[in-house]
């Protein structure tokens, strides 16, 4: 049976050192920090969070509505719908701790770069927090719960990453996998799959026999039935060198199983397993999707056209040409010949 609801009061945890205001709404349970251990500020801030959630209900000023609850009503009502709403609540935990008692209207540069300060992670780490900010910022004001949008400011992108891997150091790479009996059997395969189709980590572990047409040679990385996402995935045809991997890896599988598998079940991640095999190897700064960038690379050496490698690779001409395409054999050349 769920909770009834209760008013918000104070208490003091001695774990987190302040006083919480907390509260059992639709069953349950919520709390926010005061940031003091005053218990005259503690109430002054119960009392004004008191008078912001007692407004009519309707749009309201940025100033009347806290962070916190913005960021609760889109993990809520909008991670579900997304293909990894893991991503989300991983974003909005932190974002929550910084967050906790401000309203909407506190969200300003200056205390966006004090959170990029406070992280202190990688820029496109803490762009991507604050992304999910803003979006429930703008979640907010389209349900008709904020007056007005607020500007969130980001960090600047990062530069895209250009670690790829050679030949030879893909080679180490599968020889380490290899030479590791609990993951012998399925972290080659990712290996393979990730160097010669460039795909993703999570489309790799998420793909099914059912979408391997060996007799025909294509695979099609699209779930039936999984919503479709900003990044796309191709269907394609299997390269000559890992069809006959995949035929030997079919054998050890069912219909409907995962391709990579362990034990037959799907993997959650292959993180640690991939990291291992990257020591062993000798291998730095190289990460699952370090293969997806070594899959672009090497279409870009052997001088690939454009349209061809981003078809193969499910992302856009643009992008393939702005982050590889200095790699192209043909990159610039007719520049350069004008000169004679």
């Amino acid at each position: 049976m769920p909770r009834r609801n209760t008013g918000a009061r104070l208490r003091f945890l001695d774990k987190r050192g302040c006083y919480y205001i907390v509260w059992t709404e639709g069953g349950r349970s919520r709390e926010r920090s005061t940031r003091t251990t005053d218990r005259q500020q503690a109430e002054i801030a119960l009392a004004e969070f008191i008078n912001i959630r007692s407004r009519d209900a309707g749009p309201r000023d940025p100033t009347q509505v806290l962070v916190t609850d913005v960021l609760a009503d889109y993990a809520e009502e909008h991670a579900q719908e997304t293909a990894a709403p893991w991503r989300i609540a991983a974003a909005v935990k932190p974002l929550v701790e910084f967050w906790q008692g401000r309203t909407v209207q506190d969200v300003s540069r200056e205390t966006c770069k004090a959170y990029m300060r406070l992280r202190k992670r990688a820029a496109g780490t803490v762009r991507r927090e604050l992304g999910v900010l803003r979006a429930a910022i703008n979640h907010g004001h389209r349900n008709g719960r904020l007056t007005r949008i607020v500007a969130v400011h980001l960090p600047n992108k990062p530069e895209p990453r250009d670690r790829w891997l050679t030949r030879s150091e893909a080679s180490a790479l599968l020889r380490a996998a290899l030479a590791e009996p609990r993951v012998r059997l399925h972290l080659p395969l990712f290996i393979l799959l990730g160097l010669y189709t460039g795909a993703r980590k999570e489309a790799i572990l998420s793909l099914r026999w059912s979408q391997i047409d060996l007799a025909g040679g294509r695979i099609d990385y699209n779930t039936p039935g999984a919503r479709r996402t900003n990044k796309r995935r191709a269907r394609i045809p299997i390269p000559a060198k890992l069809l006959g991997h995949l035929r030997r890896a079919r054998k050890r599988g069912v219909e409907l199983g995962f391709v990579v598998n362990e034990n037959g079940k799907r993997l959650g991640d292959i993180k640690r397993g991939f990291a291992s095999a990257c020591k062993r190897a000798g291998l730095d700064d190289v990460s699952p999707h370090t293969l997806r960038h070594t899959c672009a690379t090497w279409l870009m050496q052997r001088g690939v056209p454009m349209w061809d490698a981003a078809g193969f690779l499910g992302m856009s001409r643009e992008t393939l040409e702005r982050v590889y395409g200095h790699h192209h054999p043909d990159y610039l050349k007719s520049a350069a010949e004008a000169f004679g």
